[in-house]
């Protein structure tokens, strides 16, 4: 959603409905209004469902997710990202990269997989992405 959206991401999601267990978890992680992309995710593990299921409700409430994993959004006073190109990106990660692909762009998960299975940081991962020009798309909680 578009930033002048703020504060409608339950129009996201037409005709869901919030569970009050998720809704819970959520209330007692946020801040202000906002969750971390960490505490969506260990709040899906708890309540043994997917990442997306969570940010739904997240919508559904109304609240905002910050400090993205992969240093996407939501890290300072103005909000904006924290990820810098990388300075070099190593053959074997470009190419790891290049084959996780989906389109022009690598999901959130793809990048979330390709950090741990080449023992990287997931923000070396997305710093990567953008020195190579390559968008990170379909976050697992919803939020781009």
């Amino acid at each position: 959603m578009a930033h002048e959206d703020a504060g409608h991401y339950a129009a996201k999601h037409p005709g869901a409905k919030i569970d009050k267990a998720i809704a819970a978890a959520i209330a007692g992680k946020e801040k202000e209004g906002r969750i971390t992309c960490v505490a969506a995710h260990a709040i899906a593990k708890k309540q043994a469902c997917s990442p997306k299921v969570v940010g739904i409700n997240i919508d559904l409430l109304e609240k905002r997710i910050r400090r993205c994993q992969l240093g996407l959004f939501g890290y300072d006073l103005k909000k904006k990202k924290v990820v810098k190109p990388a300075v070099m990106v190593t053959k074997p990660l470009k190419t790891a990269i290049r084959k996780a692909m989906d389109g022009d762009c690598i999901t959130c998960l793809a990048a979330w997989d390709l950090a741990k299975k080449m023992s990287l940081t997931r923000l070396e991962v997305s710093s990567a992405c953008e020195a190579m020009k390559v968008k990170i798309s379909k976050c697992q909680i919803g939020a781009f």
